[in-house]
């Protein structure tokens, strides 16, 4: 594959999107998302093929997880699609705006970003997400998916390209990297000629990759340990119920939870509460205190070093006793508390504390950290989770995928 080729390509078509009409953007999601149905055996019998592939591969369940397309999943993948199109499009709109003193109207009004670089792993619904966000905001993209989605993305591509030549728009606004090497991935990120961002969805290994060799600007997300904090004040029962579905709802996703921290003054009660609940599903890696006090269960685990920074992406939870909020804290400071963290408590100087310290990208107060996410934080898909603290934090939706430009108007001004 020649990446300048496809460079230009992208460059080309990106000057079109970003001159496209809402209507003509949204009649090719809507394409999109009909196409998606109306083709749902062939993507889901390639899916089937990647699957198989992969067990035989010897992926982890939670691979296989992210991996796995079924009609209900096909359906939800339409209906964010069909969900971006109802959002407002924020190319052209206005930011702010002022009157200077020389008379010139100054304001900043949302562009698109150009060409987008994604570069991911085993989510053949990322392809269809970062299809219908760059399109919403006029950014043509380049796509990288990981070998394991090959034949999934294959067919993703097709259906995207397709609804695209019957809007009337260019196939070079999304196109794939369809081969594996990973010499294409280093072209790709040295293509600063046509390329305006770089975005990695994967694990730490990935996202250093990017960062390290890009020439160019690079978002780094969708890694980091995810925390709950239950302090001495918190309702141990609902507590339970949250850790719950922070935990077992989707494991392998981003958001799920990794560690939990829990008060010395009621850790005697909740984990043997929190065993009767997950205890046959989770395997909880403890240190010494948490140990004692699960009284209910044998599935548990020693902690080793370096447990607490594993993003764990399956059914295992590392449980830690802390002896105030202060200390749960530095512990998240040192442990990548970088993504999504909670606290449960009844009180609300504990959780502006617990806001205002910790430095994730999401932070709850008695909610499940699964809510990070472009669909529940209305903004149709998301193309990332930013960790990083500059451009975007948290789901990137349709206006993280925007820049902005100057634009002064005025009566033949000149400067004195």
């Amino acid at each position: 594959m020649d990446l300048q080729l496809m460079g230009q390509a992208a460059k080309k078509a990106a000057f079109q999107l970003a001159t496209a009409s809402t209507a003509q953007k949204n009649q090719a999601l809507s394409i999109i998302a009909d196409e998606l149905e109306a083709n749902a055996e062939t993507i889901l019998a390639a899916n089937a093929q990647d699957i198989e592939l992969g067990r035989q591969a010897g992926l982890t369940d939670a691979l296989l997880d992210r991996l796995l397309l079924n009609k209900s999943r096909l359906a939800g993948i339409a209906s964010d699609v069909r969900n971006v199109i109802s959002l407002n499009d924020p190319v052209g709109s206005e930011i702010d705006s002022k009157v200077l003193e020389n008379g010139m109207s100054l304001s900043r009004r949302r562009v698109p970003l150009g060409v987008v670089g994604v570069i991911y792993e085993a989510r053949p619904n990322v392809t269809i997400d970062i299809a219908a966000l760059c399109l919403k905001t006029g950014n043509a993209s380049i796509l990288r998916g990981g070998k394991e989605t090959f034949f999934s993305n294959m067919e993703l591509v097709k259906v995207i390209q397709v609804a695209l030549e019957k809007a009337g728009l260019p196939a070079a606004s999304v196109q794939y990297i369809e081969k594996p090497d990973r010499e294409l991935v280093s072209q790709l990120l040295k293509l600063d000629d046509y390329v305006d961002m770089i975005i990695p969805r994967g694990g730490a290994g990935l996202h250093r990759m990017c960062k390290e060799n890009s020439t160019i600007p690079v978002i780094i997300g969708g890694f980091g340990i995810s925390h709950i904090f239950v302090d001495e004040t918190a309702d141990l029962a609902k507590s339970v119920d949250v850790i719950e579905n922070s935990k077992v709802q989707r494991p392998s996703a981003c958001n799920s939870l990794d560690t939990l921290l829990v008060h010395e003054k009621v850790a005697s009660q909740l984990l043997p509460m929190l065993a009767d609940k997950i205890g046959e599903k989770v395997t909880f890696v403890v240190e010494p205190k948490a140990k004692a006090l699960f009284t209910n269960t044998d599935n548990l685990c020693d902690v080793k070093e370096g447990d607490f920074d594993i993003e764990w992406l399956s059914y295992t939870l590392g449980v830690k006793v802390v002896s105030d909020i202060a200390e749960a804290i530095e512990h998240m400071q040192v442990h990548n508390a970088s993504h999504s963290d909670a606290i449960m408590t009844e009180s609300i100087r504990n959780a502006e504390r617990f806001i205002n310290s910790a430095g994730s990208a999401a932070v709850y107060v008695n909610a499940s950290t699964r809510f990070t996410d472009g669909a529940q934080f209305g903004l149709g898909a998301e193309v990332a989770v930013s960790t990083q603290k500059l451009h975007a934090r948290g789901p990137m939706g349709l206006e993280e995928l925007t820049s902005y430009k100057w634009v002064g108007k005025a009566d033949y001004l000149i400067r004195k």
